[in-house]
């Protein structure tokens, strides 16, 4: 398949699956054994992070530019060729965006987008999806208020799919698929949403 639509999208994130494209546009779904999740509650920012949060150095803002944020992490990277976010998968995903289940979190450096995530929102659960950065911790900051974000609104559950090192420095952790199918299920019927307007009161915290 090339074409996928929003009501696809929900239905594989609700049954532990999601969407990834070849570079001829195919699309396929993955459910990785073991999966990679990362614990919200025990998340910290790093030492060399916190100095870059108590300046301030990035503006931070919600859902300005999602398909800014999307271009930006289907941009080409050091050492990776091709990508996986296919336009049919731009389309798709900023439509699940106008919906209100796909969220972004940006960076922002003298008015322009210099980094970001983004990732889809249900009910306790968030599912990130990819990131981007133009300028050195850029994405690092947008990460660090994404997981402020959850721990403010009682999120339950953070997948990040597979493990490599960029997940695996903001403390992401492997269980099985069976672990995962199990704590995503319990997680989908807790009532959350995916409020930005803590973000202003975020703000004001020092980074503990």
């Amino acid at each position: 398949m090339t074409e996928i639509n929003t009501d696809d999208i929900l239905n594989g994130y609700i049954n532990g699956i999601f969407p990834m494209a070849e570079s001829d546009g195919a699309i396929y779904w993955y459910s990785p054994n073991p999966r990679a999740v990362i614990p919200i509650d025990t998340y910290k920012p790093s030492k060399s992070l916190r100095p870059v949060l108590n300046k301030k150095y990035f503006e931070i803002k919600i859902d300005t530019d999602f398909e800014g944020v999307m271009r930006g992490c289907s941009g080409p990277r050091v050492n990776e060729q091709g990508t996986w976010i296919s336009e049919s998968i731009i389309a798709a995903y900023t439509s699940l965006h106008r919906l209100g289940y796909a969220h972004s979190v940006e960076s922002y450096r003298e008015g322009k987008l210099v980094g970001g995530l983004y990732g889809v929102s249900i009910n306790g659960v968030f599912f990130g999806e990819s990131m981007f950065s133009r300028e050195s911790n850029a994405s690092k900051v947008a990460f660090h208020y994404l997981m402020q974000l959850l721990k403010f609104n009682h999120f339950v559950l953070l997948d990040t799919q597979f493990m490599n090192d960029n997940v695996l420095r903001y403390g992401a952790i492997e269980i099985p698929r069976d672990e995962y199918l199990d704590l995503l299920q319990k997680a989908l019927k807790v009532k959350r949403r995916f409020d930005a307007g803590v973000l202003a009161d975020l703000s004001l915290h020092k980074p503990s």
